[in-house]
């Protein structure tokens, strides 16, 4: 049974070779021995020195600086032809070479005097050793907290940039660009995340040549001991970002308390802070306080895809109104302004277009009628390059140079149907405000491709919902403009489309027509973000101009304020506008989708089909020169 049994086992020996048939030598097989080569063997001896600890390491440098250093001071002595000529006289000398080659003293006599001479070498050299040590960890410390970014931020009238999210390099490059155009100033941007990469992230945004400071520290803005550091109190301005992260909103609910915890309740800060969900807001402008700005990130989108729904074209204009690269909203209050007309004012600013009015209160009447008179504390809101645009005195204002009005009549807009793709938490906002502007909307409750998008006024594309469930909110929007694209080459026929974007990079990708306008809804809202931050008061301005009812930014052709072929200059257009009850900001050329916006007065050119003046207005159901 036993030999059974350790048959079945299979074994663990090496197989016997066969053996040679008889008549053939055996020739023995020999295997080639390898062993680990010098520099394999010399980094393992010293491997373990290195283990062996500090004395170890200290014994062999010794024995090696004596092994480079005796030699070569031997051979330098006698080589020497003023060297002593015994033997006891050339050993001294090496021994003097080596000890001030070491820094060992070198004297020479019995062996206690030499003896003494290294012992208070040693000390010297062990105190230095210290002083060296206890200096380099001191520097290196504050070399490490100046990485970590937890240093004091000590400025004065800076803006404060609280929290990180895809929003914030926007933020920042608009915050630096407004600093830019005063010359001065610096924004410091506080997030729990790592300086190096915040700093590296921004450092392309940093204008050039320009004296503007970039600071960027490292601390959780809900902390009041992270906050103290960036001096909240002396900043001009405080931006607070909701983060891309779970409780986005709470957590600037919290920073909010933590700044008045460290401000006070009393101290005159402009803050700004925005919210990513409508239910969220009231919680937000308690924590706020009175005097802050809390903006609704997400009703912001939707007004601003309405509005681009209302008016085919609108998405470049509106990009290029919420930036600081050239013309933005500005409120001007130089002297003389009480007792003046809005007509009067809107004629007298030669560098910039007048756009409205806002009261003492902070009230905002954009496109207000011309008889409108200022009262003491109001401001006019006018499209220039700086908040130094000029407003000419009464005696001095020019008169306003009139064209002839076009002959053909206006149509009236005629009812629209939009056939909306897509959907998110703000879908129910964009059906609402499309509702309101007189579109009857078709939403598309299949997944895939949709069926005769043609037949429709206008198709809205929105964004997937964003959130931890969808990792690519972009990705249905971008399969949704392959279906169109695909259904107008075989139909021939294609609608004007707005696509809703959340990541920049998404707008390379997306394969877009001539009709179809990519709107990135995330940039747009940083922008309006950091306009307000600059201007509290333009937060009222910007919520009237972005309504789906009343005057707000519209797209007119040229040719309905005058003749075909008329060569007049902007100025012209801007005194025909204003008669018709409408104030032109500038306009688009025929031969280019890039708007102008506040071009000079002076620029002269010949108006006719394609051209389109950019206009603060009424909606298209509402006639011209009336007002509600």
């Amino acid at each position: 049974m036993r030999k059974e049994r350790e048959s079945t086992v299979p074994s663990q020996r090496t197989p016997r070779r066969p053996r040679p048939a008889a008549g053939h030598a055996v020739r023995p097989v020999r295997q080639p021995v390898t062993g680990p080569g010098l520099r394999a063997r010399a980094r393992y001896w010293v491997d373990r020195t290195v283990v062996r600890g500090v004395s170890a390491l200290v014994g062999w440098l010794a024995l090696a600086c004596l092994g480079l250093v005796a030699p070569a001071s031997a051979l330098l002595v006698w080589t020497d032809t003023k060297a002593p000529d015994t033997l006891q006289g050339k050993a001294a000398t090496v021994w003097r070479t080596v000890g001030q080659t070491l820094r060992l003293g070198g004297e020479v006599g019995p062996p206690l005097r030499m003896a003494l001479s290294v012992f208070l070498a040693l000390v010297s050299l062990l105190y230095v050793s210290f002083l060296v040590g206890i200096v380099t960890t001191a520097l290196t410390d504050r070399l490490a907290e100046l990485e970590r970014g937890q240093t004091t931020v000590v400025e004065r009238g800076h803006t404060l940039v609280l929290g990180w999210s895809e929003q914030t390099p926007t933020v920042v490059a608009e915050l630096l660009a407004a600093h830019a155009q005063r010359g001065r100033g610096a924004v410091v941007v506080l997030a729990d995340r790592d300086k190096a990469e915040m700093e590296r992230e921004l450092r392309d945004v940093l204008p050039p040549r320009a004296r503007v400071r970039l600071l960027c520290r490292r601390g959780r803005p809900a902390d009041p001991g992270a906050l103290a550091r960036v001096t909240p109190a002396a900043a001009g301005a405080v931006v607070v970002l909701p983060p891309d992260a779970p409780g986005a909103d709470a957590q600037v609910t919290r920073t909010l308390l933590a700044l008045r915890a460290v401000v006070g309740e009393g101290c005159p800060v402009r803050i700004v802070a925005a919210v990513r969900d409508g239910s969220h807001l009231a919680t937000a402008r308690l924590a706020a306080g009175p005097g802050a700005v809390v903006l609704d990130v997400d009703d912001l989108a939707a007004r601003l895809l309405v509005q681009c729904v209302l008016e085919p074209g609108l998405a470049l204009v509106l990009e290029d109104l919420l930036d600081f690269a050239g013309a933005e909203l500005h409120i001007l209050r130089p002297p003389g302004l009480p007792g003046r007309r809005y007509g009067e004012l809107a004629a007298a600013c030669p560098d910039s277009c007048a756009v409205g009015i806002v009261r003492a209160d902070g009230t905002p009447h954009l496109n207000p009628p011309p008889q409108t008179v200022l009262a003491p504390g109001d401001g006019l809101v006018v499209l220039a390059e700086d908040h130094r645009a000029t407003v000419l005195p009464a005696a001095s204002a020019p008169g306003p140079v009139t064209v002839p009005r076009p002959t053909r009549p206006r149509t009236a807009a005629a009812p629209r149907r939009a056939l909306v793709l897509g959907w998110n938490r703000r879908g129910e906002r964009v059906l609402e405000g499309l509702a309101r502007g007189g579109v009857a909307v078709v939403r598309d409750e299949g997944a895939g491709r949709p069926a005769a998008p043609e037949q429709y006024d206008h198709v809205v594309v929105l964004a997937g919902p964003d959130g931890d469930g969808c990792p690519d909110p972009d990705g249905p929007a971008l399969e949704a403009l392959l279906h169109l694209r695909a259904r107008a080459r075989e139909t021939g026929r294609t609608a004007p489309a707005v696509v809703e974007l959340t990541d920049a990079r998404s707008r390379r990708l997306a394969p877009a027509g001539p009709r179809t306008e990519l709107l990135l809804t995330g940039r747009l809202a940083a922008l309006l973000i950091a306009q307000v931050s600059q201007d509290i008061h333009l937060a009222a301005a910007f919520d009237t101009l972005f309504a789906a009812t009343g005057d707000g930014v519209r797209l007119r052709p040229a040719t309905d304020f005058v003749p075909p072929g008329t060569e007049a200059p902007f100025g012209s257009l801007v005194t025909a506008a204003a008669r018709d009850g409408a104030a032109a900001i500038g306009y688009r050329p025929r031969d280019s989708p890039r708007p102008r916006l506040n071009p000079p007065k002076t620029e002269t050119r010949h108006w006719g089909a394609g051209d389109v003046l950019i206009v603060v207005g009424p909606p298209p159901g509402r006639p011209w020169g009336t007002r509600p």
